[in-house]
C-alpha cells in the first residue's frame, strides 16, 4: 500500500473517507467482486477531477464507477483507485424556445430518479428511463435507452476532461448507436464525463404521470427481483437476447449461485453468494448454444472490470 498516495487523497476532504482494500460487492447491483485498492468518493466536479489528477500524476489507474449496475467485477477486484461519482446537482431548466428547455446535470445523477423528477415537473423527453439504473455519466457511455427511447434522442453535449481544462463536445461527435458511443469505442476512452446537456419539452403533467405508471408497471412485471446488472446481451437485429437465451433451453439455468431467470431470461441474478466466475459461465454457455443454434453471437452489454474472471 502507497501511504503517501492514501494521505494525499484523503487530504481532499471527500464527503466518504478514502478506503484501501474496499470490497467492490459493496458496490455493485450484483453483489459480486472483489477489492479495489484504493476506493473514493467524488461528491463534486472539484473533487472528481482532483482525484483523477492525483491518480494520474502518481501513475496510478482509475476507475470511474457510477451506480455499479450494467458492470461485473471480476473476483480478484481492481487495482488502482476506484472513485465513485457522486457528483449528482442538477441546475435549474434554461428556456430554449417557448416549449422546450435546456437540462444540465452532473454525471453522478441517477438516471432513473432524474428522468422521473423531470417528467413529474412537466418536462418530456426522458420519461422512458424512469426504471434505468444507473447514472447519467453511464447513460451518455453507452446510450442507454428502453421503450423506444434513448439518451441520443434528447442529447445535445457533454463536458469532459482528460488531465486538462474540461471541453465541451457535441453530441453530434459522441458516434452514439445502440448501446455505445465514442467513448466505448476508443475514440474518447479515458476523458471523463463531468456534466451532460439535455433538450427536453414542455408536456402534460397529468399525462406524464400517467406514463410514468405505466412503465413501472410494466417493468415490474417483466423484470426479476433481486441482485442482478440489468440486460446481460444486447439485442440481435434479429430476435431480443432473451428470446434467443429461451429457445436454448436455459430459462432458470442454475451454475453456482447464478442463475438465468426464469422471469426475464436476459437477467443474470445473483441468487445467494455467486462469484464472477459463476456469471461467466453462464454467460459463455448462453453465448455458445445461441451460436450452436442460430448462428448468432451474443454481444455482452454488462462490461467486465478488473481481474480473477476464471478459465
Amino acid at each position: 500500500m502507497d501511504e503517501e498516495f492514501l494521505t494525499e487523497l484523503r487530504a481532499l476532504g471527500a464527503p466518504v473517507p478514502v478506503r484501501p482494500d474496499e470490497p467492490m460487492a459493496r458496490h455493485t447491483t450484483f453483489g459480486i467482486g472483489g477489492p479495489a485498492d484504493y476506493y473514493a468518493v467524488a461528491a463534486t466536479e472539484d473533487q472528481l477531477l482532483s482525484l483523477t489528477d492525483i491518480a494520474r500524476r502518481r501513475g496510478v489507474p482509475f476507475f470511474l464507477l457510477g451506480s455499479g449496475s450494467n458492470i461485473l467485477v471480476g473476483d480478484g477486484g481492481i487495482r488502482g483507485l476506484v472513485i465513485e461519482n457522486r457528483h449528482t446537482h442538477c441546475d435549474e431548466p434554461v428556456p430554449e424556445s417557448e416549449d422546450s428547455f435546456r437540462v444540465r446535470a452532473g454525471s453522478g445523477a441517477s438516471f432513473a430518479a432524474l428522468a422521473r423528477r423531470l417528467a413529474q415537473a412537466g418536462l418530456t423527453g426522458l420519461e422512458w428511463a424512469c426504471g434505468i439504473p444507473g447514472t447519467l455519466g453511464g447513460a451518455v457511455v453507452y446510450n442507454a435507452g428502453a421503450y423506444g427511447g434513448c439518451l441520443a434522442d434528447v442529447l445535445l453535449s457533454v463536458r469532459v476532461a482528460n488531465g486538462g481544462r474540461p471541453t465541451e463536445v457535441a453530441a453530434s461527435e459522441l458516434a452514439l448507436g445502440y448501446r455505445g458511443s465514442a467513448f466505448t469505442r476508443g475514440i474518447l476512452a479515458g476523458k471523463l464525463v463531468l456534466s451532460v446537456d439535455m433538450l427536453l419539452h414542455r408536456g402534460d403533467v397529468a399525462a406524464l404521470t400517467q406514463r410514468l405508471a405505466e412503465l413501472d408497471a410494466r417493468r415490474l412485471a417483466a423484470q426479476p427481483r433481486g441482485r442482478s446488472a440489468g440486460s446481460i446481451f444486447k439485442n440481435t437485429p434479429e430476435h431480443p437476447a432473451w428470446w434467443l437465451i429461451d429457445q436454448v433451453g436455459l430459462r432458470g439455468h442454475r451454475i453456482g449461485d447464478a442463475e438465468i431467470s426464469a422471469r426475464h431470461t436476459n437477467f443474470f441474478v445473483n441468487r445467494a453468494r455467486a462469484c464472477a466466475a459463476d456469471i461467466v459461465a453462464l454467460m459463455d454457455l448462453a453465448q455458445q448454444r445461441v451460436q450452436e443454434r442460430f448462428g448468432v453471437r451474443l454481444e455482452a452489454e454488462v462490461a467486465r472490470v478488473g481481474e480473477g474472471f476464471g478459465g
